[in-house]
C-alpha cells in the first residue's frame, strides 16, 4: 500500500509545477518525479502533467508563430489576442481543476480533457 499523503503531495507537485515557472521547471519537476517515484498513480499524474504542459507550449508556439507571421497587423489584435486570452484562462482553469481532482481523490490519476498525449 502506498502512502496517501506522499501520493497527494507528489501528484500536486506534478500538476502545480506550472505555478513555479512556465519554462523548464514545469516539465522538469514532473519528469524528476516520474523517475524517482515508484507509485503508479503518481507516475500516471506525472505523465499527464508532462503531456498537458507540452500541449500548453505547443499551442503557445502556434499562436506566437501566427502573431509573428502576420507582422503585427490588425489580425493579431482582432483574432489572436482573444484566442490567447481564452487559452490562458483555460490553461489556468484546467490546472486548478487538476489540483482539486488530486486533492479530492488522490487514489485516481487526473486526466486532462482535450489534449494530445505523447506518453
Amino acid at each position: 500500500m502506498y502512502d496517501s499523503d506522499k501520493r497527494k503531495l507528489l501528484s500536486v507537485l506534478c500538476h502545480g509545477a506550472i505555478f513555479f515557472s512556465t519554462t523548464i521547471v514545469s516539465i522538469g519537476l514532473p519528469i524528476a518525479i516520474l523517475f524517482v517515484s515508484d507509485d503508479p498513480v503518481v507516475k500516471d499524474n506525472a505523465k499527464e502533467s508532462i503531456n498537458f504542459h507540452f500541449n500548453v507550449w505547443f499551442y503557445g508556439a502556434i499562436l506566437g508563430a501566427l502573431f509573428f507571421l502576420t507582422g503585427w497587423l490588425v489580425l493579431p489584435l482582432i483574432v489572436l489576442f482573444p484566442i490567447a486570452g481564452l487559452g490562458y484562462i483555460i490553461h489556468w482553469g484546467l490546472t486548478i481543476w487538476a489540483l482539486i481532482g488530486v486533492f479530492s481523490n488522490p487514489d485516481q490519476p487526473c486526466r486532462y480533457p482535450f489534449i494530445f498525449r505523447v506518453f
